[in-house]
């Protein structure tokens, strides 16, 4: 099978290790070894320039999830991470201080930067990142275009545009949003690789991350929403009893006017585009119209638990694929 993905950070990273386990992708038993492949199409929308250096969180975040280098309690970041180049430059007054620039990560950042500057695109950048950690996924940024997510805040009755980074790290996206930008998007193209790895796929999977900001903003780069809308799609809820597994995506649906209801997730990201959406147990009832909902236990509490839940992604890609006729 060819699997295609477009995710965001933590928790699409996570379904992707449960997914490359329901795959048998990584195996280490010679005959358990298999032919399936994932895609990942990565959201770029959170990259962000720091100190001179273009950070890519949601790639990376996926890239060393999958290649076994992240800080599992945290879920971003390093393992055995330090902090000494932060804190050295907050003691020199640079700002800003609120980012969590780690010293391991931060030979990742200067090293994409290096290459971005002599003229390489994200996606050439990103395949040699991965030569090193080979995370078993081709991993493809959704564009090589400079596309970023800014988000519209109200704070003591003025309204002021920053980057999301800075609404969802420094504030915890707790400044009311008016709005969120996709600064950019009209005007990017889907990078190399993209259009024809979703051609080409049995099945489009949507992880739990956030709708708006990670899966919203794959879908925004012209050409791809499109592209996914014409193969079976089955999708994650990221909203279990209403309210976000993980992160504030509820601030996110907030701004945008939609409700935190797995069912209304489902509806926003619209007919068109999902085929089935698996919803967990606390939703069972759900509905979106044109949609096939499905509930089961959505807790990726540990990776037997991830695993099951990527394979019942599978098995209703499958049987909907069938209802259609055949693949994708």
């Amino acid at each position: 099978m060819r699997i295609v993905v477009p995710a965001g950070g933590i928790g699409g990273a996570r379904f992707l290790r449960g997914l490359k386990a329901a795959l048998g992708i990584g195996s280490p038993a010679p005959e358990e070894q298999s032919t399936n492949a994932i895609t990942v199409i990565g959201n770029t929308g959170d990259d962000i320039t720091l100190f001179g250096l273009r950070i890519c969180p949601d790639l990376d975040t996926v890239m060393y999830t999958l290649g076994g280098g992240i800080d599992e309690e945290r879920g971003w970041g390093r393992t055995g991470e330090t902090f000494t180049v932060k804190e050295e430059l907050a003691a020199y007054g640079m700002r800003p201080t609120w980012f969590g620039l780690g010293d391991r990560d931060t030979a990742t950042h200067i090293v994409r930067s290096q290459m971005l500057a002599a003229g390489y695109p994200l996606s050439a950048v990103t395949e040699a990142l991965c030569d090193r950690w080979r995370p078993g996924v081709r991993l493809l940024p959704m564009t090589d275009d400079r596309v970023e997510t800014h988000v519209v805040v109200e704070e003591d009755g003025a309204r002021r545009a920053i980057h999301f980074q800075e609404w969802w790290i420094k504030h915890r996206a707790a400044l009311p949003a008016r709005s969120i930008v996709s600064m950019g998007a009209e005007d990017s193209a889907p990078a190399p690789g993209v259009l024809e790895a979703i051609a080409e796929a049995d099945l489009v999977v949507l992880p739990p991350s956030n709708p708006v900001v990670s899966v919203g903003s794959v879908l925004g780069v012209p050409g791809i929403r499109e592209a996914l809308a014409a193969k079976t799609v089955v999708g994650v809820s990221p909203i279990i009893g209403g309210a976000p597994v993980r992160g504030m995506a509820d601030a996110c649906l907030d701004a945008i006017g939609v409700e935190t209801d797995a069912g209304a997730v489902a509806a926003h990201l619209g007919a068109d585009l999902l085929d089935g959406w698996l919803v967990d147990e606390a939703d069972a009832g759900a509905e979106a119209e044109g949609i096939e909902v499905r509930s089961r236990p959505l807790y990726m509490s540990d990776p037997a638990a991830t695993e099951a839940i990527a394979r019942a992604a599978l098995d209703l890609g499958l049987e909907l694929a069938g209802r259609r006729g055949g693949g994708g």
